[in-house]
Parts: C-alpha cells; structure tokens; sequence
C-alpha cells in the first residue's frame, strides 16, 4: 500500500479529519490532503510524529512484509550501538508475534537473541567504563572487578567459575538429539578441550570424523589441541606442521595454525601464518578476523604503531571490500576507536 493510502486508512481508523490531522502535526490542511492524494510525501521529519499520532511504528505506515521488517530490524542492529528503549520494545513485540508464527520463527528466534544481545553488549560497555573508573579509585579494594570480569570476559581463577561445564552438558545434548549437525560436535568439542577434557574430546572428535560434512582441517587442528590439553606439546606441533605441509596453500589451515601458534604464544609463527591465510583467502569480500589476530599480537609485543597499521588495513578491508562506512555499520567506528586508541600508546 502507498504511504498516503496508509495515511488516509490510518486517519479514518483514528477518527480524525484532515484539518484535525494537521493540527496535531502542526501542518496546513492541504499537507495532508496533498500526501493522501499522492501529488507530495512527508518529510522524513514528519514520520515520527505521524506515527505517535496513530498509535503505531514507523514501518507500520509504510505497509512492510514481515520479511521486510526482520531485515530492518537486523540492519539496524548492525548499524547501531545502542538502541532507544522504545524501539527495543517494538522490535521485541513484533518480533514475540513472528515466533509465534510457523513462517517466521526460525528467523525471529535467531534476532531475538541477536536483540537481547546487542542489548547487553551495549549495557556491558557502560558497566565495563564505570567499573573501571571504580577500580581505578580504588585499586586495592574488592568491588567492581567482578563487574568488569562479566563485561569483557576476563579469567577467572575459581576452577568451579571458570570450567565450561553447562555448555558441554548443552552441546552433547544438542549433539545426541542431532547426531549428523556437525556444527554442534564442533561447539562440543570446543570447550571439552578449553577444559582439557581430553579424553572425551577425542571421543567426540572421533564420532565427528565419521561425518560426510565433517571439515577435514578441523579433524587435524582438533588432533593436535588435544595433545596439547594432554601436555604433549612436540606431537601437537608434529601434527601441526604436517598439516601445513600438506596445505601450504590452504586459508583455513593457514588460519588454524595461526590460531594454534598464536595459542602457544609463537607469535613469529603465528604473524606469518596470518598473514599467508589472508592473502591465500580467494573470497571477496574476505574476512578481518586474521588482520585482527596480528593486530592483537603486535600489541602484545608493543609494538603499537605496527598494530595501529594493521587497523588501516582493516579499515581498508570493510571500507573496499565490504563497501561498509561508519552510518551504515558500528565495525568501521570500532575500527577507528582501536586506531586511535593503539596511536595513543605509540
């Protein structure tokens, strides 16, 4: 439906003249009789207003599929830090009604998540700054490390805190329900080895090498962490470097080694195996994950400056390959913020 149909069916619906409409919006009558005719359409300034005046969002007057609205809804979430409280809200009715429906639910379950998410992350980031500024005043007191430990996932030393018990019980759950979603053995697998269960790792990684799907360079890179949860160092890098051998072209292998090397505090290693896992990448667009990983690393070292080119790069990468700028997506701006904060260190 045209927007100024929608206007004329939503002033009927509310009771309200033209004139009446006018007033409210502050407008001369032949405003809205000009959008309803469809010879001029509202200022975008205008919508807002609009939309209060009716009772109902913007994308109502606008008449959008439900399909059309789940992809507003993720955009947005992708191009904003921070969300105002009312549209969390009507972003989360509307989408309470999708999952309710057959059609939509499996896309609506995944952006209400994504909505409570986005909506912790941004509340994290406030809780992170002031427990900072606490800890800062007062660095030989207990109080706000806990808070800041939640916010940015620092270690935690308790054994009984720190262990990933409840999502292994959830993973082999998901597992034994779905015995052929290699997805979730990879998940499982994950943090049975972040705990050095090894032993039932490679129980699970040996049920996962029996799949049709199951990524032949994670069955090596999993072999090889495994040994190193079994304190067994030489034969995790023995596994390690066959496989580069094997693969010396090959992204993924080149970024898992990375990964590995980078695991062990190898950094020469693992800068080199980065670095050779972007420029053999044949996608495009192509990830940034490995310019973060050397990033990261050239920090560690302090060597900011270095660290501080490497986001260049990075920026290069969303801004030429992705097409991304900072109105239309919050990782240039982040992008920046580390930028200007690793120069500030220079």
């Amino acid at each position: 439906m045209e927007l100024g149909k929608k206007i004329k069916q939503l002033r009927f619906k509310a009771g309200l003249t033209q004139e009446q409409l006018a007033d409210k919006l502050g407008i001369g009558p032949q405003s809205v009789s000009k959008w309803e005719n469809a010879v001029s359409m509202p200022d975008i300034t205008a919508l807002p207003l609009l939309a209060e005046v009716f009772g109902v969002s913007i994308d109502d007057l606008f008449d959008l599929t439900a399909e059309q609205r789940l992809n507003r809804i993720e955009n947005r979430m992708d191009a904003e830090e921070e969300l105002p409280q009312d549209v969390f809200w009507e972003y989360e009715e509307f989408l309470k009604g999708q999952i309710a429906s057959e059609q939509h639910q499996k896309r609506a379950t995944e952006l209400m998540a994504y909505l409570h998410w986005h909506r912790m992350n941004s509340e994290g980031k406030k809780a992170a700054r002031y427990a900072k500024e606490a800890i800062a005043r007062a660095p030989g007191e207990k109080g706000c490390q806990w808070i800041l430990q939640k916010a940015e996932n620092h270690a935690v030393w308790d054994w009984n805190l720190a262990n990933h018990t409840r999502a292994i019980n959830f993973y082999r759950d998901v597992v034994e329900k779905n015995p052929d979603a290699a997805l979730a053995y990879m998940y499982l697998i994950d943090n049975l080895i972040a705990d050095r269960r090894a032993d039932e790792a490679e129980r699970w990684l040996d049920r996962y090498s029996g799949l049709g799907k199951a990524n032949p360079v994670m069955k090596r890179v999993y072999r090889a962490h495994i040994a190193l949860a079994r304190f067994d160092e030489p034969a995790a890098d023995r596994i390690i470097e066959d496989m580069l051998r094997e693969m010396p072209e090959n992204d993924a292998a080149l970024f898992e080694a990375a990964q590995y090397y980078a695991s062990k505090c190898s950094y020469e290693k693992a800068v080199d195996c980065y670095e050779r896992a972007f420029a053999a990448d044949p996608r495009r667009p192509r990830f940034q994950d490995a310019l973060m990983g050397i990033a990261d690393i050239y920090e560690i070292a302090g060597r900011y400056a270095d660290a501080a080119k490497t986001y260049d790069r990075i920026l290069d990468l969303l801004e030429n390959e992705w097409g991304l700028t900072e109105e239309t997506d919050t990782a240039v701006t982040v992008a920046k913020q580390e930028k200007e904060r690793l120069l500030a260190r220079v």
